[in-house]
């Protein structure tokens, strides 16, 4: 089968396998994590069994049929330019669809893998360069510094703020947010972030900035609640009915408005946390969202919550409904009611904000 095969290029950390067994003892030794997805990848099932964040419910295990994994893995190859000996860097959990994938492309295209423990800021210690990597945008702040060590970076696991697409223009990587989640075995779909990209080196559909272009072999379309649907018959044999609503720009095109579930009724105006919050990050550097809360006048009143970390709540909220005040960009029904803050949010496992736990956490104490 096409999953078991080890491609004769493929290197991790600077070591070659001549076959699957000398791969999978030297995973043995290396790492505790690697070495239980080499076994299941490289086993007689014909799936894999993954788990999904929980950064918008309960995470829960889903398995994943390795064709479509495999097909995935050719998928970005293909649609980045990704040919064998491309040098590419894991510093995601391998616990997670997004740091399987690496590892799979890796063995798929025969790519040269270097495998670290993942951590906030991935590239401090690392002085090679690298064609190829993935990161959350926690990762990607943090890495500014040494971002041109990487060639191609593709971002995903959570939303990328003004603030940091800002701070990409001045990088030479090309970078680009990607969207997708663990049923479609990460990215269907992904958008560029910054305007260095040299355009003979990518795929026609990569080329429109602002919005999501789809990959190849991808269907997009709404449903009644305007949410995006997805048919991907190479990573997924049933439609994906996804709680993003969107708006669609095109067949292969759409722009991302925000979670179904997140969505804020306030006195019958329809508001997106995840367009005001993009708004905001353009004046706020915490980590923060916004919240609908029940309301006897509104039905739901717009609030936003902030992570202080050391900061004091008094002298920061004061400057902060300043700045608010004075941001054009926000219409009078996205300034929000209420501030809130706390020391530190509810987050999953891979660090993604738990929105209803935060807000549940603050509610409590007011």
């Amino acid at each position: 089968m096409v999953q078991n095969k080890l491609h004769k290029s493929f290197q991790l950390n600077g070591n070659s396998f001549s076959n699957v067994d000398e791969l999978i003892v030297y995973a043995q030794n290396f790492s505790k994590e690697l070495y239980p997805f080499l076994k299941e990848w490289f086993s007689n099932k014909n799936f894999i069994t993954v788990q999904t964040s929980g950064s918008t419910g309960t995470p829960k295990t889903i398995q994943l049929q390795k064709e479509y994994v495999v097909n995935s893995a050719l998928a970005t190859g293909n649609y980045f330019s990704l040919p064998k000996n491309t040098t590419a860097l894991l510093c995601l959990p391998i616990e997670y669809i997004a740091g399987k994938l690496m590892l799979v492309r890796a063995i798929t295209l025969g790519w040269y893998l270097d495998s670290m423990q993942p951590n906030s800021n991935p590239l401090k210690k690392v002085s090679k360069e690298y064609d190829f990597s993935a990161m959350v945008p926690l990762q990607v702040e943090n890495s500014m510094e040494n971002l041109h060590q990487i060639k191609k970076l593709i971002v995903g696991g959570g939303v990328v703020s003004n603030q940091l697409q800002n701070k990409l223009q001045k990088v030479s990587t090309k970078v680009f947010a990607t969207y997708g989640m663990t049923e479609t075995i990460t990215h269907i779909a992904v958008k560029k972030l910054n305007d260095n990209q040299n355009e003979k080196q990518m795929s026609p559909r990569a080329h429109s900035r602002g919005y999501f272009s789809v990959l190849p072999n991808v269907t997009i379309y709404k449903d009644e609640r305007n949410c995006l649907v997805i048919e991907a018959p190479k990573v997924s044999r049933e439609i994906i009915f996804t709680n993003d609503i969107v708006h669609l720009i095109s067949d292969t095109q759409f722009e991302w408005l925000g979670r179904f579930d997140n969505v804020i009724n306030s006195g019958g105006i329809k508001l997106h946390p995840e367009k005001i919050e993009e708004k905001l990050s353009e004046i706020i550097e915490n980590r923060f969202f916004v919240a609908g809360i029940a309301d006897e006048k509104l039905g739901e009143k717009l609030v936003l919550i902030v992570e202080l970390g050391s900061f004091k709540a008094s002298k920061f909220q004061v400057l902060l409904e300043s700045k608010i005040e004075n941001l054009t960009v926000l219409s009078k029904f996205e300034i929000p009611k209420e501030i809130y803050f706390t020391k530190k949010f509810v987050e999953t496992e891979t660090g993604k904000i738990q929105r209803s736990k935060t807000l549940l956490k603050i509610q409590t104490k007011l």
